[in-house]
């Protein structure tokens, strides 16, 4: 029996990710924005260990998270699910002055992945549209750049996938992959999304416990449990370091090396 953190796990792919864990026999632990979404999640999935509250889009409430993460852990898996959809009209602000769809969709997994102790595997949900990201190390919370929805939530998801292959460059002890689940059903994907939602969850859950050998390769981009050629930035170090360095800059939180920490 493993244990596993799935944040975003009130609704959609976290939830149904999580539902098959537990059917499986292992010991979950969901998430939900806010103490609402939090029962939320514990009603959608039962047998679930508990469920934690923390809204992904403050970095504050984001690090306490990680706190409650490393109170109830350790964990054998992380999937970071939890993400929101681009193409708004307008740019929304966080509490900390950023962009909503850079800090859900891509600091929050950072500064979990920081600060969260212990996982040995970790699964970075992204999407298909990340090939349409621009790995933009001048301005990569949208601070400055004329607002564009739909770019932003590419650059969110490239993002996702070169933490995901830089995780597994610095940690070699640790397996770290990018699942893209395809275009579901969910409330994110729309009733016109023609995937399977089922399938959609299959590769992270999979990823998460299995022992099988094509489950325990790292730095991997993977569709459908297949291995995809990912966007060619994702697996350039200097646009991973050049990322790292603004995620640290911008929560003051440092994302070390596996030789840093010995």
């Amino acid at each position: 029996m493993a244990r596993i953190l799935v944040t975003g796990s009130a609704e959609g792919l976290g939830q149904l990710a999580a539902r098959r864990l537990v059917e499986a026999g292992h010991e979950v632990v969901l998430h939900g924005r806010n103490r609402d979404r939090a029962r939320d999640a514990m009603d959608a999935v039962p047998g679930g260990k508990a469920a934690l509250a923390g809204d992904l889009a403050s970095i504050q409430e984001t690090r306490a998270l990680a706190e409650q993460a490393n109170a109830i852990g350790p964990f054998q898996a992380v999937i970071h699910n939890a993400g929101v959809f681009g193409p708004t009209a307008a740019r929304r602000e966080t509490v900390d002055g950023l962009d909503d769809v850079f800090v859900i969709n891509t600091l929050a997994p950072y500064l979990l992945t920081a600060l969260i102790q212990g996982p040995q595997r970790l699964i970075y949900i992204t999407s298909g549209l990340h090939f349409g990201g621009h790995a933009d190390l001048e301005d990569v919370p949208w601070r400055r750049k004329r607002w564009n929805g739909s770019q932003a939530y590419a650059d969110s998801k490239l993002f996702v996938v070169v933490l995901a292959f830089a995780v597994a460059r610095l940690w070699p002890n640790v397996v770290s992959n990018a699942v893209d689940p395809g275009w579901v059903p969910t409330r994110m994907g729309g009733r016109s999304a023609r995937g399977d939602l089922e399938q959609g969850a299959q590769t992270q859950v999979w990823l998460a416990v299995s022992d099988e050998s094509g489950a325990l390769v790292s730095g991997r981009y993977l569709y459908h449990k297949q291995p995809q050629e990912a966007h060619t930035a994702a697996s350039d170090i200097g646009v991973q370091n050049g990322f790292l360095k603004a995620c640290e800059e911008l929560t003051g939180v440092t994302l070390t090396s596996a030789a840093e920490k010995d």
